[in-house]
């Protein structure tokens, strides 16, 4: 017996449905683009003006580190409670209150004093977190298919914001006037448009996007005695010791080599442009790889290399040095993001991993910027500080190796085949 044909108002229902569902999905495509582009510029934008924010405000060297390390310290204190933020309010309206937060602590950050400049830069912080936290596990929960593109998508909007902000700081601070609390300040409006880019993931149609597993109750534990879980975490920490560090004293170091501030403004949007590239496709390519060995040893190679090359090169060839520290940086980046889906089986194991390598991660590279400030004070130079960035670069290749097998966070078995999987959902 044949089935009953549907009505020409059921095709016209199930024609508006299919014409819906490309819309929401570009809507939220466009949002997870707009609200990445916040997550490095309040920070990025920081590093060019360091030198400026000092001087007015009469802080050490070390203190002037701290403005890059409060947003680490907040990352690493409160990342464990965000995916328990999203299962309880869910993914959307989690990340549209911190985008609030996020734009209240810009402009709290731009008035003129010290405490307002901490308070601020620890509002910002929290906010980055919760975003830092679920966008991950949005995007293995909503698009599993496409989990490497989106995720180089995500980082490519990160990084080339920050790169914008770090370039046009001193700009925008001494060109146009607005000296460095009106440099910081400017970002809240992009925060502002992020907010209404958000706004329709809200909509009553649409249904929440919350963190949700048979396994809730037990997977958290078993993440944290995974000894896997513990080697992608210290590799997210090392990339960022790596890459903070950069952000909060490249400027200055290359300024102690006779390059003008404005300029060492824009070898640090340099640095972060040449990661682009890598973080873009580096996801794509671990996503097509059984395991990422390969990819692991050409990141701690190309950070080798370019922070040797920062001490023992010429004025003339440190461009070159830039560049590769850059390409290292977005491919150590963008295997970091990756490594959240391609070693958990759902949604809720990868915000739990995020939430795991972001704190314990971020708890260590909170010690980097203050602490290289404070050898360079005690040194009176750069040599030590980059020589320690060759340890860590080094020391991120031996870690990588083990955050690179073809293994789940919670199986001890290695023929679970993690990347297989991943292959066979496309």
């Amino acid at each position: 017996m044949d089935a009953p044909k549907p009505s020409l108002d059921q095709h016209r229902t199930i024609s508006n449905n299919h014409s819906r569902i490309p819309l929401k999905r570009w809507l939220l495509i466009i949002g997870i683009i707009i609200v990445a582009a916040n997550l490095r510029t309040p920070l990025t934008s920081v590093g060019s003006l360091v030198s400026l924010i000092r001087d007015d405000l009469w802080l050490s060297n070390t203190l002037a580190g701290l403005i890059t390390t409060v947003p680490l310290v907040a990352f690493a204190l409160l990342s464990p409670f965000i995916p328990k933020l999203g299962r309880r309010y869910g993914i959307e309206r989690s990340i549209l209150i911190s985008l609030i937060v996020l734009t209240i602590g810009i402009m709290i950050r731009s008035l003129s004093g010290v405490a307002t400049l901490y308070v601020g830069t620890a509002l910002l912080g929290l906010a980055i977190t919760v975003c830092n936290v679920l966008l991950p596990s949005l995007i293995k929960r909503e698009f599993p298919k496409h989990m490497g593109s989106m995720t180089g998508i995500y980082s490519v909007s990160m990084n080339l914001c920050g790169a914008i902000a770090s370039g046009i700081s001193i700009p925008l601070a001494v060109g146009a006037g607005l000296s460095w609390q009106g440099a910081l300040g400017i970002w809240g409006v992009l925060s502002m448009i992020s907010i209404l880019f958000w706004l329709p993931q809200l909509k009553p149609s649409a249904k929440p996007v919350t963190i949700a597993s048979n396994q809730a109750g037990k997977q958290p534990m078993k993440i944290w005695r995974s000894g896997l879980a513990w080697q992608v975490t210290l590799f997210m920490g090392i990339q960022s010791i790596i890459f903070y560090v950069l952000v909060a004293w490249l400027p200055e170091i290359l300024q102690s080599q006779g390059i003008g501030s404005s300029q060492s403004g824009w070898y640090l949007s340099i640095l972060i442009m040449a990661s682009l590239p890598c973080a873009f496709i580096v996801p794509i390519v671990a996503g097509r790889m059984r395991n990422q060995y390969l990819l692991v040893i050409m990141t701690s190679v190309s950070l080798v290399i370019g922070s040797l090359g920062l001490v023992y090169s010429s004025i003339y060839w440190l461009a070159i040095w830039v560049i590769i520290l850059g390409l290292g940086g977005g491919s150590a980046f963008g295997l970091s993001m990756m490594f959240f889906g391609l070693r958990t089986r759902n949604a809720l194991q990868a915000a739990e991993l995020s939430a795991m390598a972001q704190s314990i991660g971020y708890l260590l590279a909170a010690l980097g910027p203050a602490f290289i400030g404070f050898l360079h004070d005690v040194t009176h130079g750069w040599g030590l500080p980059l020589m320690l960035l060759v340890v860590a670069s080094a020391l991120l290749g031996v870690i990588g190796l083990g955050a690179a097998r073809n293994r789940f966070v919670d199986s001890g078995d290695c023929n679970n085949q993690a990347i297989v999987e991943y292959k066979r959902s496309k």
